[in-house]
């Protein structure tokens, strides 16, 4: 991180979050005016003789790269506004745009003309060709194959409320508030942190504390509450949170499979994969299906070790009558974290204090600098007025909580500006819930030849910092924050001519691959190190917090970096029940398969999808749940709160398996030997990231490795070779 006066002066300003509910909605009907205003000109102007890629695919493009300019932005305030007026307005708004795109993608007169255009042939650069084919063929996968008449109408009263429903489903998911009352004597073993950050009760229910589902207080309490009981009501509880959304999902998957079979298809899997790099449902089943088969028995393996783990824990409680032999979903966190703990010395309340979120981030801003040719600027103080174009600091971010950073070239690459990279990492009521990247603007050419430059954001939901300690990150947290980083530079480094293609606007059986790479520096020893900073070093306030908390106060401070026995711990442990972890990713991946590869329409209609996300669960990852106590498959509603299905993901979740496949490949042929090689890294910044979906993505894998993605170092990886 650099703070030079030659990286002081962006060549663009950041993008204002100034909006008002109002000015949401009325910005979106200006931008759907202009974007129907050129497709109403094109259609007048050119011909099916005329046409050609410059006289219609061009001026679109160039519209599409304007619109992505406001449009993300004003999507994205349903994601992290804290006034609900606000993200009720980014949800119209996202409605209305999506209504418009239903419209565009399915306006006849303009299909003709691209189609023209595309039988014309023209010589055009491959980034033009490869648009003008994928406009054509967007228009063919939106309806315009089917003859006008009542299919084609019925094709678009189904996507308009498919869209309807991601947008209800997934503001269901960020503004759920449920939770459960505990007195802090059931949430014995929950790092103290925790319980003392809780919601206090009042009136009748006073002594007790208001437990969320939210991350930073769902996790620790499956990994470290004591009491089964407790963890069985938190784990049932999450899975049935936001259960307006169980018909939601369900009609989803019912339309889905009418449209496809309304465009000819089999099946929605058929639809959706056929533009992947997998092309058909029945190569994703293939793989999924080797992959269960390899996985399965270390899967009984891990479970038998973590099952003795069980008994010997409940019988030095003295609570040996309690074992049924049953390993509950409830159970898998706790006996996992136990198991790491006692067979290699794994503290993960120690190795978070040498995590504090601040210095981690600089840490991993460093890798990233060093590896691709970067430098990050934060944005703060006084630096904030002086970018903004208001001339307003806070109105270059969204929340006070908002960190923004200007993104560089070095040196070696010219020192050339890069874009804008905001980090909003802590949980607030009304905010999306999970981890992700946003792209808030996209970059492009414009017509003038001159390059807009891209925001983006990483989203995240991290403790927050208290008087004694600062947001500490487990292991899992730092991986997760490289992950979504990862993300974020995909996002920032792409140099692409037309915004549809810029970053991570990949096939998503690929999107996920660069990310997975980059967290295998997070299991590297030196990077390990290199991250790491006691949080007593952070501050003096820190520092006389962390010796109050120490035994009598008489400890010696511990080593500044994390010492190489903690980091050994971590490194043994990156293996450890690695078979029922991708046992849990093969059982997403294959109910998302099993419910969009309907036999048929009535099938999808009949289809008891509850009882099928539990009963494959059960079947694949091993795991009881409570139908082992008679209470049948129906127990539970975890597709309720799948956003990823509803959210783009559909018939594609088993990208995240398959893209490790050219993640594991890329890293041990080209990083392994030296995960810091900075012209290799500065090569995969070329050749892999900048290219985003310019071009087919296969094309990227082959020019990176000099060869076809091989599965060698996947299933070597796994320990499955």
């Amino acid at each position: 991180m650099a703070s030079s006066s030659k990286y002081s002066k962006p060549p663009q300003p950041p993008p204002c979050f100034t909006a008002t509910p109002k000015s949401l909605v009325e910005d979106t009907k200006r931008l759907i005016e202009r974007s129907r205003g050129v497709q109403d000109g094109i259609a007048k102007d050119a011909t099916s003789d005329t046409a050609s890629f410059a006289s219609v695919n061009l001026p679109m493009a160039r519209d599409d790269n304007k619109m992505g300019i406001e449009a993300h932005i004003i999507g994205f305030y349903q994601a992290v506004s804290t006034d609900s007026g606000l993200r009720d307005a980014s949800t119209e708004a996202e409605k209305l745009m999506d209504d418009f795109g239903i419209e565009s993608s399915m306006r006849e007169d303009i299909f003709k003309l691209v189609d023209a255009a595309l039988n014309k042939n023209e010589t055009l650069d491959p980034e033009s060709r490869r648009l003008l084919e994928k406009d054509h063929k967007s228009y063919i996968r939106n309806g315009l194959g089917v003859p006008a008449g009542a299919k084609r109408d019925r094709f678009k009263d189904i996507k308009k409320r498919l869209s309807e429903i991601g947008i209800t489903f997934q503001k269901n998911l960020n503004e759920e508030k449920g939770g459960l009352w505990f007195t802090p004597k059931d949430l014995e073993g929950v790092p103290e942190d925790v319980v003392a950050s809780l919601k206090k009760g009042e009136g009748e229910n006073e002594g007790k504390v208001w437990l969320t589902y939210k991350y930073p207080e769902l996790f620790p309490t499956l990994k470290y509450a004591k009491n089964a009981d407790v963890r069985k009501k938190v784990y049932m509880g999450n899975e049935n949170k936001c259960n307006q959304n169980i018909p939601l999902f369900r009609e989803a998957i019912v339309l889905r499979d009418e449209a496809a079979r309304i465009l000819g298809y089999p099946n929605h899997a058929a639809f959706r994969i056929e533009d992947k790099m997998a092309k058909t449902p029945e190569t994703v089943d293939t793989f999924l299906g080797d992959l269960r088969e390899r996985l399965a028995p270390g899967g009984l393996d891990e479970m038998g070790k973590l099952q003795k783990i069980k008994q010997e824990d409940l019988k030095r409680r003295g609570l040996e009558k309690s074992y049924d032999g049953h390993y509950f979903l409830w159970d898998h966190r706790f006996y996992d974290t136990l198991m790491l703990e006692q067979d290699f010395s794994l503290d993960q309340q120690t190795i978070a204090e040498y995590f504090p979120l601040s210095s981690t981030i600089r840490g991993m801003l460093k890798i990233f600098e060093d590896l691709f040719g970067l430098v990050f600027v934060e944005v703060a103080g006084a630096s904030r007025d002086q970018v903004s174009p208001t001339g307003k600091g806070e109105d270059i971010v969204w929340h006070p909580d908002v960190q923004v950073f200007s993104v560089w070239d070095d040196e070696g690459e010219g020192s050339g500006f890069v874009g804008y990279l905001y980090l909003d990492l802590h949980p607030r009521d009304g905010k999306y819930g999970h981890a992700a990247n946003f792209n808030l603007q996209p970059g492009y050419i414009d017509e003038g030849g001159k390059r807009r430059y891209p925001a983006t954001a990483l989203v995240c939901n991290f403790s927050k910092p208290t008087p004694k300690k600062p947001s500490l990150l487990k292991h899992d947290e730092v991986v997760t924050l490289f992950h979504e980083l990862g993300h974020g530079i995909h996002d920032l480094v792409s140099r692409t001519t037309y915004s549809r293609f810029h970053g991570t606007s990949t096939v998503r059986d690929f999107v996920e691959a660069p990310s997975q790479m980059l967290e295998n520096w997070c299991w590297t020893p030196t990077q390990l190190k290199s991250l790491s900073k006691h949080y007593s070093y952070v501050s003096d306030a820190y520092k006389s917090a962390w010796q109050e908390s120490a035994s009598n106060g008489s400890a010696s401070q511990p080593p500044e970096t994390m010492p190489d026995s903690l980091i050994n711990s971590i490194i043994s442990t990156r293996h450890v029940n690695d078979a029922l972890f991708n046992l849990r990713q093969l059982h997403f991946g294959i109910f998302d398969m099993t419910i969009h590869e309907g036999s048929s329409h009535d099938a999808v209609e009949k289809m008891q999808i509850s009882e099928t996300f539990n009963r494959l669960r059960k079947e694949i990852s091993k795991l009881d749940g409570p139908e082992v106590l008679g209470e049948g498959y129906g127990w539970g509603h975890g597709q309720a709160t799948f956003g990823h299905l509803i959210g783009g993901y559909d018939a594609g979740y088993y990208g995240y398996l398959s893209s490790q496949v050219y993640s594991a490949d890329m890293f041990y042929t080209v990083f392994k030997a030296d995960p810091m090689n900075g012209k290799e890294g500065r090569r995969y910044r070329h050749t892999v990231l900048e290219r985003g979906g310019s071009q087919d993505e296969m094309q990227t894998l082959v020019d990176f490795l000099g060869r076809k993605p091989s599965t060698e170092a996947f299933y070597r990886e796994l320990g499955l070779s």
